[in-house]
């Protein structure tokens, strides 16, 4: 688990930008999302037992969330020479089989991932309207029993932000494999 003092974002700090190729075969900025109501930016692999396990519930928040207003976008940062189960070809093999309904881009040069401060994967960060951060943390309790699940996270954060309350916890630990870094 990643502690809360190795952050390099806290709540109230802008959303970096980002120009990454995706999956889908476009390029996508942080820009395109400005109409969205918010922004969800989740650090993402293919190869983690962490995001196999809740890959499920991220998509199903996706689609959940995203009529309403929410945007949504999965960045793999890791290394694709140690971990080839991450490279390119992959990444856009899964997200065509798994049907992701977000962009799932490609961070070939790891800079997107350090300036997030991106410490696993899944490391989920909720904007707010103003692309700045509202919260970071896990998507829920419980990443091998979804049916055992007591506490939505990131879930909850959307919720309030939607409602215009403040997230009641802006920063919890993140729970995953560690990002990937280039030697």
């Amino acid at each position: 688990m990643a502690e809360l003092s190795t952050f390099q974002l806290h709540p109230g700090d802008p959303a970096p930008d980002f120009f990454l190729p995706g999956t889908d075969g476009r390029t996508h900025q942080r820009a395109e999302f400005d109409r969205s109501k918010l922004l969800t930016v989740v650090f993402w692999c293919n190869h983690c037992p962490y995001v196999q396990a809740w890959e499920g519930r991220m998509l199903d928040l996706a689609r959940r969330y995203g009529p309403k207003g929410v945007g949504f976008v999965l960045i793999n940062s890791n290394d694709d020479q140690g971990y080839p189960d991450d490279s390119f070809e992959r990444m856009v093999a899964r997200a065509k089989d798994q049907r992701y309904p977000m962009p799932y881009l490609r961070d070939e040069t790891q800079e997107v991932a350090r300036a997030y401060g991106a410490l696993v994967t899944p490391h989920p960060l909720l904007f707010g309207p103003d692309r700045r951060l509202l919260f970071q943390g896990r998507l829920d309790d419980n990443r091998d029993r979804p049916d055992a699940v007591k506490e939505r996270y990131l879930e909850g954060a959307i919720e309030s932000a939607l409602e215009g309350r403040p997230v009641p916890k802006p920063e919890l630990s993140v729970l995953g494999c560690s990002v990937k870094w280039r030697p």
